[in-house]
């Protein structure tokens, strides 16, 4: 007989912690996005997390801010609990307000965030193929993102096409064409 409940499995890891579903960003996710966006700074093992503070810093804060605005979009992804446990926002700058990603005005630059107790369990290939089919439908023919070399992320963006194509301070830029 089983009796244990599915909350109770997945405390006891007796079931992958990979039942989520993807939605498009709400205007009630905006507080949501500023979490996902300090869970995207790359954090080398062994050194310590950067003030949330940084979030203020302008050059930071630029892709979360005035969210909503032309071009702005991006999914979520949600637990089977309903919590939100990730993001992936595609966001475009231009040569006066460049992101770290920045080739060009008419490139969307890709951002993408996961609660670290969420990595490496598929949330973000689904975000990513779900970000990349409504960018095709959409009409978007590149998209760049921003990645420190450590990241593993950077073997993800790899596998779905991204290439790099330069370097601002310590993170490599890359692209993808769709």
């Amino acid at each position: 007989m089983f009796t244990t409940t599915l909350a109770e499995a997945f405390r006891k890891e007796e079931l992958p912690m990979t039942l989520f579903t993807i939605r498009p960003i709400i205007e009630q996710d905006i507080p949501f996005l500023w979490d996902m966006l300090y869970e995207s700074m790359y954090i080398p093992e062994g050194q310590e997390p950067a003030s949330k503070d940084i979030l203020k810093h302008p050059a930071i804060s630029k892709y979360v801010e005035d969210w909503g605005r032309v071009g702005d979009s991006g999914f979520i992804g949600v637990n089977h609990l309903g919590q939100s446990i990730g993001s992936i926002t595609l966001r475009y700058f231009n040569k006066d307000n460049k992101g770290y990603g920045y080739i060009n005005d008419e490139t969307p630059e890709l951002g993408m965030g996961i609660r670290a107790e969420y990595r490496g369990k598929g949330l973000g290939t689904e975000l990513l193929t779900t970000l990349i089919k409504q960018s095709r439908i959409n009409g978007i023919k590149t998209i760049s993102l921003s990645v420190d070399p450590n990241n593993r992320a950077m073997e993800l963006y790899k596998r779905f096409g991204f290439r790099e194509v330069g370097m601002v301070e310590t993170s490599i830029t890359m692209k993808v064409d769709l």
